[in-house]
């Protein structure tokens, strides 16, 4: 596999670019074109990119039949964490006996579920951007028409480490990519997901909805019976909260680990322990409001954790604190949104004591 030798730097680190599977799509559907054209698949293809980089994909795995070429692109994501990277994306190319180019996904590329961005129920995931890439380039080469089939024997498991069940997409991998290009480690790819999946809900006809910082929250979401369709946001609790205020949401519960909540009740609002940790210093505002001991208060600071914290509070006897974080947090979030009126729910837990509440635990 030819590895893209083109750098970012990414708080500090120089990180290697990689390219998307629409880019791998494309450059597998025009070899296969040319193979099928010429008898010959080549070892090596160019294709353009809408970020305006051109790429030289290594071609694997060619094959030609009697009236088809098939060959894959293996993806490359550079030093983003990204669970495709490796994978292979295939296209098998057959003529048409006219000239429009047909695009589809075969085995391994996820189908829709749900009318929405993506296009139509049962399409393949297949993204506009891609489409017009593999439709410019193979019309480069021929004014054939073509059937193009698109599919990765890998995708069906590696979709499932994907978003893609969460946005409607099942059974596969998506064929993504607006510029073609992977810049590594991008929190906007992991914001568009999160504002993807608050789409699919409010086009569902929804106007609550439940946000989760962490997996469990949601598992808790459930035991509490909150039927609002939910979101996993992870750090991003701020730009997740103005994205579904602006939409038209008229509804917000927040489910999440007091770890989190404790520095969102002190105005925090992108929790990732690298922008802001003052776990410890959230839960001495909240004592030191209440007129705790100094002594309580210097023990306090000596925690790592706040589930350490949590428990000292308990056992002190400062168990309103909990609520007076319960509610810190809603009134920051209404100050944040600029609606004192707004509907805003917030529950936090605890890994030690379960769900909490203003003047009790929950286990």
């Amino acid at each position: 596999m030819k590895k893209l030798d083109m750098y970012v730097i990414k708080e500090g680190k120089k990180l290697r670019c990689g390219y998307t599977t629409g880019s791998c799509a494309t450059g597998a559907a025009k070899a296969a074109t040319i193979g099928l054209l010429t008898g010959e698949i080549p070892r090596y293809i160019e294709i353009d990119t809408p970020a305006g980089i051109t790429l030289k994909l290594e071609v694997e795995k060619p094959n030609i039949g009697q009236d088809f070429a098939e060959c894959c692109i293996v993806k490359d994501a550079g030093d983003d964490p990204d669970s495709t990277d490796g994978i292979e994306v295939f296209a098998k190319v057959s003529r048409r006996n006219d000239r429009d180019i047909v695009i589809s996904g075969g085995i391994g590329i996820g189908r829709i579920t749900r009318d929405g961005f993506w296009g139509k129920a049962g399409e393949s995931a297949i993204n506009p951007v891609p489409r017009k890439m593999i439709a410019k380039e193979v019309s480069q080469v021929t004014e054939q028409g073509l059937d193009i089939l698109i599919y990765s024997p890998m995708g069906v498991e590696i979709g499932k480490k994907t978003f893609n069940s969460n946005i409607g997409i099942e059974d596969g991998i998506s064929i993504i990519g607006t510029k073609g290009i992977v810049e590594p480690m991008s929190e906007d790819a992991l914001k568009k997901s999160i504002y993807l999946e608050i789409d699919n809900i409010y086009d569902s006809g929804k106007r609550s909805i439940g946000l989760y910082p962490g997996n469990y929250g949601e598992k808790i979401a459930e035991q509490l019976s909150i039927k609002d369709d939910g979101v996993k946001i992870s750090n991003f609790i701020g730009d997740s909260l103005l994205y579904c205020y602006n939409k038209g949401f008229e509804k917000i519960t927040l489910v999440g680990h007091i770890g989190k909540f404790c520095k969102l009740s002190i105005g925090v609002f992108n929790t990732h322990s690298k922008t802001c940790d003052v776990r410890i210093e959230s839960f001495i505002y909240y004592l030191a409001m209440n007129n705790a001991p100094r002594e309580l208060i210097l023990k306090l600071n000596e925690c790592l954790t706040s589930e350490e914290a949590l428990k000292i509070i308990i056992e002190n006897g400062y168990e309103k604190v909990i609520g007076d974080m319960t509610k810190g947090c809603i009134d920051r979030i209404k100050r944040y949104l600029k609606d004192e009126e707004f509907d805003i729910d917030v529950v936090m837990y605890s890994m030690d004591y379960g769900v909490l509440l203003s003047n009790r635990r929950m286990l």
